[in-house]
């Protein structure tokens, strides 16, 4: 892939090494198939919001392309909360459903944290499940939330491991910021970072960022990492995905990340790009993580 501005900037490239992954993915669904097991995984869509319904397309083509069997579930937006539950137990209960995915945001009158909390931990393979979550912040073996396991992945077999660096996460929320601190200040030869968590009402952020040896931004506001917050020779991991207006696009809108790209990538020693970063490394890591969870139940 071409560097626009800078040669010596490392571009961390997402789908390069989701690809990777995925290929380790498909000789562990041939060696599980060799024991006659076919690791399932279920997704639930409910509403018709277009993002989720392009993640949820996305997930189940590379179930596909993997042999993993998928499991639709799409549902009218007006589904009530308890039907959405009832679904669940069933799906808990289902012995070819290894994985449960409930495709988030959920519609308004639906609590997405008593829906998380009825996904068997077993199951959990979003890693959301406070068993989980526990886990993860005690260094017990546990399903990892994809998009901060995807992170780790990607700095480690990019050649930027995170072990003694000051590691600065802005963005504090439940799905990546906090277990991607979590994940990253264990005790581990992939992890062993000093983190620091900036978010909106930090004070002086763009001081706090400018110490960071790797920074990842995670905030979902466009380009809102700025080269001042930037130290030269930082590494930057790119979590956001958002869309701005573009009459000059055939879509009429354009992907961008929460890091103003071109602008920063003269300063730093590596970035990843949006789209093409850390995108398809999540998807990557709901495989390997769907795979983890047939191959535990299949020692239950």
């Amino acid at each position: 892939m071409e560097l626009p501005n800078s040669e010596k900037t490392v571009l961390m490239d997402g789908k390069k090494i989701s690809a990777q992954i995925l290929e380790e993915c498909e000789t562990s669904v041939k060696k599980l198939a060799d024991r006659g097991i076919i690791p399932g995984l279920a997704v639930v869509l409910v509403g018709e919001n277009p993002a989720s319904k392009v993640y949820v397309r996305s997930k189940r083509q590379t179930c596909e392309k993997l042999g993993i069997r998928s499991f639709a579930h799409d549902l009218p937006a007006d589904t009530t909360e308890e039907q959405l539950l009832e679904l669940i137990g069933q799906l808990n209960a289902d012995p070819h459903v290894h994985g449960i995915l409930v495709q988030m945001p959920l519609p308004p009158h639906i609590s997405e944290q008593r829906i998380l909390n009825a996904i068997s931990p077993d199951k959990d393979v979003d890693g959301f499940h406070p068993v989980n979550t526990g886990k993860l912040l005690n260094g017990e073996d546990c399903f990892v939330p994809c998009t901060p396991a995807g992170c780790q992945e990607l700095l480690i077999r990019s050649g930027f491991s995170p072990r003694g660096k000051h590691v600065v996460i802005v963005g504090r929320s439940n799905i990546v910021g906090k277990p991607l601190a979590a994940l990253l200040v264990q005790k581990s030869p992939c992890a062993d970072a000093t983190v620091t968590i900036c978010h909106s009402r930090t004070r002086n952020l763009p001081e706090i960022a400018r110490q960071a040896d790797i920074l990842i931004a995670a905030i979902g506001v466009p380009n809102f990492i700025t080269p001042d917050m930037v130290r030269d020779g930082a590494v930057v991991v790119d979590v956001g995905i958002n869309r701005v207006p573009d009459p000059g696009h055939p879509k009429g809108y354009r992907l961008v990340g929460d890091v103003d790209f071109q602008a920063v990538l003269p300063k730093v020693a590596a970035i990843t790009p949006v789209p093409g970063g850390v995108g398809p490394m999540t998807i990557a890591m709901l495989m390997k993580n769907t795979l983890r969870a047939a191959e535990k139940q299949s020692h239950a």
